[in-house]
């Protein structure tokens, strides 16, 4: 199920686009809105895939809107249905997945949309690793991993549902996660940025991190810290 956040001030033109996607199979509207800041507010709280925008908004655009899923990194899918077109090229600079201009028409919309979910049937099955450890053979959701130790000789997976261990090297799992979520913290470490719940000064140029969901920890440079702050909140 695709969930579906939409936000234009122009109530005339929400309504048309929610009348076009609550028609659509496997398509859930998580909120519909007026405002760009509740927009903003619900985007921090609730999950979504993917947010349909008008650009010129009061107080905050959808451009801008765009631009802060973009920067940190969020799993949110952006498509503009806009009235103006002198944002097509900076759009596009931010990775939306598409710029529809008003007036259109429903098939123009909803052929976006299934290119979206498309993708995510297919990514249902890139979305995974396949862990040998002995005899066994683990299959893990990536979005799963929170993030991967190397001690010794074996590497210990940490994920929401336990973990699992591997003599995989942390440099052969690096390139089984190259998605942007996925970054060597420290050279026994790979963290997920979605589960960083903090960061805890260790020593000078070090810090513990903590994350949602599990008590285990992981290491993290202070260089990584700058560049996360830098490039991702």
């Amino acid at each position: 199920m695709l969930k579906v956040g939409i936000v234009d001030d122009r109530q005339i033109d929400l309504d048309k686009v929610v009348g076009i996607v609550s028609q659509m199979e496997h398509v859930e509207i998580v909120f519909a809105t007026t405002s760009a800041e509740e927009a903003y507010e619900r985007i921090k709280k609730e999950e979504i895939e993917l947010l349909i925008a008008d650009i010129e908004m009061p107080h905050l655009s959808g451009y801008e809107l765009a631009d802060i899923i973009h920067s940190h990194a969020l799993h949110i899918d952006v498509i503009f249905v806009t009235g103006n077109s002198g944002y097509a090229v900076h759009a596009f600079e931010i990775n939306v997945h598409d710029y529809i201009m008003k007036p259109y028409t429903k098939d123009r919309l909803t052929t976006s949309i299934q290119r979206i979910l498309e993708r995510s049937r297919q990514a249902e099955i890139a979305g995974r690793i396949y862990i040998k450890h002995k005899n066994n053979i683990h299959i893990i959701q990536k979005k799963d991993i929170i993030f991967i130790e190397r001690t010794g000789r074996s590497s210990t997976i940490y994920t929401k549902n336990g973990s699992v261990k591997t003599y995989q090297t942390l440099k052969e799992l690096e390139g089984e996660l190259r998605e942007r979520d996925f970054i060597r913290s420290h050279r026994s470490f790979i963290i997920n940025i979605h589960y960083i719940q903090n960061f805890e000064l260790y020593a000078k140029n070090s810090f513990v991190v903590n994350f949602e969901g599990i008590e285990e920890t992981a290491m993290i440079t202070k260089e990584m810290v700058d560049h996360l702050q830098e490039n991702y909140f």
